[in-house]
């Protein structure tokens, strides 16, 4: 059994989209945006504040309770651990180690699956959290103390720095698939988010963890939420969780980096952009040219994005310079579509096959879940046809329910008059990032 990681996930190149299923994808995100603008409601809809349909009150308390918090804290702590055999005993090569199978395919893509499912887990889950709070246990302070030292004009920043680590090492660095190189950035991201929730508290955890931040941002998406008065578990139409989310420093360079890494994944996967790595010669070349290329994708997410939402007339320039990041949460749904497009079949084909490996970390022979003869089953491989049309309809979907998101909230946001004009940059440069992302599928 081996996982051949050797570019990170290596995305698109797995089951490329037809040009047809590609045209047509293309073509209803069009005709629905504009039917979207000029047809659907005049006025807004979506209520961050809506209460939702109350879940029966054992939900919530089964959810809550102690018991279940730690076996769940315990269960992230204990898998911690097991992943740290891999890292520090396990075999050297990469197609034997389930190290970094685990980094790129369950913990980057799995936790957008199972936020999506069951709401933010990783804030249960982080072991980095469940030392914090054990420490504070023990020493009789607050996990909370601190949280003052965290300063608003941070933001979201120390996060999109996290992430972006994450995704140079993933498509620019010389070997992405290295257990060494992954191995130190899992403890570089254990140090750097251990001193900051001591330093500052849980709100570093909930604004600067990387991996919180993301498992936050895919939960926006989620039918389940809490009740804003009792922290009763809901079912919510999750545009309107997708609402709530707050407006921070750095929000959309967060979207950006999201969106931009993905769309440089699939574009790298070109042979003229391979070939041109591959000529320069020099690793550390190789390595800038892929950094620039991986620069310029999140710059131009995050500058068109700018650019168009602020271009609305009839308001002050204190209320324009605010429209960018009280939008940025209509890239939710695009990001999350596209991230499954994308790696839908990394997912639940390297995924299995690392869960198989994760079953004998230091690769000696355990098979403590009789997971050692288990043989992966590539159910969507089989079915290309299928897949395709699971990746563009993911595509789309995310496409509309960013439309609608953004239209909504331009229509509370914008002043009357301008309420559809104001919409038509933002519109158009969600186009392009829906075309463009059929295109890169097509293209890989």
């Amino acid at each position: 059994m081996t996982v051949v990681l050797a570019h990170g996930l290596g995305g698109s190149t797995d089951l490329p989209i037809p040009f047809t299923y590609a045209l047509i994808g293309a073509s209803w995100a069009l005709t629905v945006s504009f039917v979207v603008l000029a047809f659907a409601w005049r006025t807004p809809k979506l209520d961050p504040d809506s209460p939702g349909r109350r879940l029966p009150g054992w939900v919530t308390r089964f959810a809550d309770a102690p018991i279940t918090r730690n076996v769940l804290a315990a269960f992230g702590v204990v898998l911690a651990v097991w992943v740290a055999l891999a890292a520090f005993f396990g075999p050297a090569a990469s197609s034997e180690n389930a190290l970094p199978g685990v980094f790129y395919v369950l913990l980057w893509v799995g936790l957008v699956a199972v936020s999506l499912a069951f709401g933010p887990v990783w804030r249960v889950l982080s072991p980095v959290r469940t030392v914090h709070r054990s420490v504070c246990a023990a020493i009789g302070r607050s996990p909370a103390e601190g949280n003052a030292r965290y300063r608003n004009s941070w933001g979201y920043w120390p996060a999109v720095a996290g992430l972006f680590a994450f995704v140079w090492l993933e498509l620019a660095s010389g070997d992405p698939g290295s257990v060494a190189a992954v191995r130190t950035w899992l403890l570089v991201y254990v140090v750097v988010t251990t001193a900051g929730a001591f330093a500052c508290g849980e709100r570093w955890c909930e604004r600067g963890d990387p991996f919180e931040v993301y498992s936050t941002l895919a939960s926006r998406l989620s039918p389940l939420s809490r009740d804003r008065h009792d922290g009763r578990i809901v079912l919510r139409n999750p545009l309107d969780h997708l609402g709530s989310m707050p407006v921070r420093a750095g929000s959309v360079a967060l979207m950006a980096t999201l969106l931009g890494s993905t769309a440089f994944d699939s574009f790298s996967a070109f042979p003229w952009w391979s070939r041109l790595v591959d000529g320069i010669g020099s690793p550390i070349g190789a390595t800038l040219v892929r950094t620039a290329g991986l620069l310029v994708f999140i710059g131009f997410v995050g500058v068109s994005f700018w650019v168009a939402s602020r271009a609305a007339g009839g308001l002050r320039p204190e209320q324009r310079s605010a429209l960018p990041r009280l939008l940025s949460h209509s890239l939710i749904p695009i990001i999350i579509g596209y991230v499954f497009a994308h790696y839908l079949t990394y997912l639940v084909e390297k995924g299995q096959a690392t869960v198989i490996l994760l079953a004998d970390p230091m690769g000696r022979g355990w098979n403590p879940l009789g997971l050692g003869d288990a043989d992966v089953w590539y159910v969507l491989s089989e079915h290309p046809a299928a897949t395709a049309s699971i990746k563009v309809l993911c595509v789309l979907a995310g496409h509309v329910l960013g439309v609608i998101a953004a239209h909504d909230k331009s229509v509370r946001v914008l002043p009357r008059g301008h309420q559809l004009t104001g919409q038509l940059a933002l519109l158009f440069t969600m186009v392009t990032y829906t075309f463009g992302g059929l295109y890169l599928l097509f293209g890989g």
